[in-house]
């Protein structure tokens, strides 16, 4: 099966490498298109989301189809007189003000829904209208930004696949939920680690600020719990979609927030060091040990990490497995030991010790002078 790595190329459009590995999992997400057409709108002042994270964005324009274009020729009209929204002193005139905006305008923006299922945030996000969906944000409530559509996604969602961390950070501090999965089973955060978004992921992950704090106090708002060992329809967590990334500061990242390290996938039972050692990735199973991982994690069928390196003929990554103490006797389902399957192999075998000579009651190890 393979392995759907994503970089970034040249010109800072994510593309997506293939590597092989026996993981059995999937790429899920299409690579994303230009839909047909644009929309320009009027900056508006920003809401109290302050935020130190960048909103430095892919250049594609996407909507939620990742392709099809559902915006209307009125969409940036409705936009702009959305954005306009303010209230008056006067509570009357504020009110009538109000009607007239919501009524008037060709969309509604408390109950429109374009032919996607898409709210008038999510076009905000896809079209990045940063100045109108940080409006948005503020004004509507929870429940409305966490309308999700056709496709299972919610407005964060589309902010994360475009990279946006500022109004992923802002929808964080709103209060939406972290945990909302769209029809691949992925939530924000397995979007994130998917294409290598780092800020988007520490914007998902980090705790608020001392100026947010204050901000949330103001706004009675905070951020959402989120579980990190959440699994997609393939399975696996943010960590190990990471790991099939190769992509080292967001596994560290999300370790030092409380990933477990021994988490297994919901189809095989490998942790995040068994899909290291598939890929041959020596430094990832360095940190995973660094770590703490459970080194005679064994998956379903009973192998564990050093069985697949000697599967694998990695004598490197078998010499690292075995310092960190793995067992060369344990069988799998097949009654294999990691020995067993050495046999032949002169190097690594000349790591394991022998089993039938031991001096002070432990085994003898091989070792080159």
């Amino acid at each position: 099966m393979e392995y759907m790595a994503s970089k970034a190329d040249p010109d800072g459009k994510l593309d997506v490498d293939k590597s092989r590995c026996d993981s059995g999992l999937v790429e899920s997400l299409g690579e994303p298109q230009e839909p047909a057409s644009k929309v320009k709108v009027e900056e508006v002042e920003e809401d109290q989301f302050d935020s130190s994270y960048g909103s430095s964005c892919l250049s594609d324009r996407l909507d939620s189809s990742y392709g099809t274009s559902s915006i209307t020729d009125s969409l940036s009209e409705a936009l702009d007189k959305s954005c306009r929204i303010r209230h008056e002193d006067n509570k009357k005139g504020a009110t009538e003000s109000r009607d007239k905006t919501v009524t008037d305008s060709p969309l509604d923006p408390y109950t429109f829904l374009g032919e996607d299922g898409d709210t008038i945030v999510h076009l905000a996000a896809i079209h990045k209208a940063e100045a109108c969906a940080l409006h948005f944000i503020s004004f509507f409530s929870v429940e409305v930004l966490e309308i999700q559509n056709d496709l299972f996604q919610a407005a964060l969602h589309l902010c994360v696949y475009t990279n946006q961390s500022c109004l992923v950070r802002a929808l964080v501090l709103r209060g939406v939920s972290l945990e909302q999965q769209d029809w691949h089973g992925n939530t924000p955060l397995h979007l994130a680690c998917e294409y290598g978004l780092v800020q988007c992921v520490q914007a998902l992950t980090q705790q608020p600020t001392a100026q947010e704090r204050d901000n949330l106090q103001h706004l009675c708002l905070g951020p959402r719990h989120q579980d990190l060992e959440l699994q997609n329809w393939q399975g696996v967590t943010c960590l190990h979609v990471a790991t099939l990334g190769r992509n080292q500061e967001i596994m560290e990242h999300l370790l030092q927030n409380g990933a477990n390290v021994d988490a297994q996938d919901g189809t095989s039972g490998k942790t995040a060091l068994h899909l290291a050692v598939e890929l041959h990735e020596a430094a990832l199973v360095s940190l995973l040990l660094r770590h703490n991982a459970d080194v005679d994690a064994v998956m379903y069928n009973g192998c564990t990490a050093l069985h697949l390196a000697v599967g694998r003929q990695d004598t490197g990554i078998a010499s690292a497995l075995c310092q960190a103490g793995a067992d060369t006797f344990l069988p799998n389902v097949e009654e294999e030991t990691p020995q067993d399957l050495a046999a032949g192999n002169v190097d690594i075998l000349a790591l394991f010790p022998f089993d039938d000579v031991k001096l002070g009651g432990q085994p003898v190890l091989c070792a080159d002078f």
